[in-house]
């Protein structure tokens, strides 16, 4: 597994995007376990041990997966692929930037400026593409995040509309969340500072929401993001336990336990794979 030589985002959407996972994250992570938790399940109880626990295997597989998929290097590169006799009949094309001859399902991103192997599409919030080999972590990543902030937006809900009830249950929060510059000109820097971390819960909840609706029907049928708008996914397996194979390895009912699981692919529609 290679790992790529520049990690950084791009653009500035992608720098906007990756920080906001990077740096808020852990932020709102640390409020809920100090803040939040103490006071729905008191410090030393069984629910409060047993919820940090969840909280931590969740925040460690959400912030590990998020690092391997930007991490992992899925471009052409110089890597030695395994080019048949006869390559153009085979499905290979030749790149247009690059000049390189790229196998099927490769493709060059205009900001990565690089052709990416088995390429899906360029992630904002990675600032990379996904493809081969961190699609795994791509997935769980925002799978972990739909886990997570669900997780959340349960406690945060208790915490902001029955524990503090007095504070957040009325019209002008509700105002707040519509139209957050009115944090700047009514209430205290406290009070609103839990408003942004539920705006920013439930941001996530819908953006993991809508990625797995997106991106669940891709991977079941073995295709790749670029796939789906033609309605054909001519490199799937038949089924979808093959197909996801191909995507989180020969031990996919383990990759959920950790990122650094190692999982060896199947690669049965990547024959050109010799590195």
């Amino acid at each position: 597994m290679r790992i790529r030589k520049n990690v950084w985002p791009r653009r500035y959407v992608d720098w906007f995007c990756f920080l906001l996972i990077g740096v808020f994250m852990p932020i709102v992570f640390i409020f809920e376990m100090i803040v939040v938790l103490p006071l729905i399940h008191p410090t030393g109880s069984f629910l409060h041990t047993f919820t940090f626990a969840i909280a931590v295997f969740l925040i460690f597989n959400i912030t590990g997966n998020f690092v391997a998929c930007v991490m992992v290097d899925t471009s052409v590169g110089d890597r030695l692929l395994k080019v048949p006799d006869k390559p153009f009949a085979a499905g290979w094309h030749t790149c247009v930037k690059c000049l390189k001859i790229v196998p099927p399902r490769s493709w060059h991103c205009k900001i990565c400026n690089c052709c990416i192997l088995r390429r899906d599409h360029h992630c904002l919030f990675t600032g990379c593409c996904v493809g081969y080999r961190n699609h795994r972590y791509f997935i769980m990543f925002i799978l972990f995040l739909f886990i997570g902030s669900t997780y959340a937006f349960i406690y945060n809900s208790v915490f902001l509309w029955s524990v503090k009830a007095k504070i957040y249950l009325n019209w002008l929060s509700l105002l707040k969340m519509l139209c957050p510059f009115l944090m700047f000109v009514t209430g205290s820097l406290w009070s609103n500072m839990s408003l942004i971390f539920y705006n920013l819960n439930v941001l996530a909840l819908v953006y993991s929401i809508v990625l797995l609706i997106y991106h669940l029907p891709v991977i079941l049928n073995g295709g790749v993001c670029y796939e789906r708008t033609k309605g054909t996914y001519p490199h799937g397996n038949g089924s979808w336990h093959a197909n996801l194979q191909e995507i989180f390895g020969k031990r996919m009912h383990l990759v959920w336990l950790s990122p650094l699981l190692q999982s060896e692919l199947n690669d049965s529609n990547d024959i050109w794979k010799i590195d």
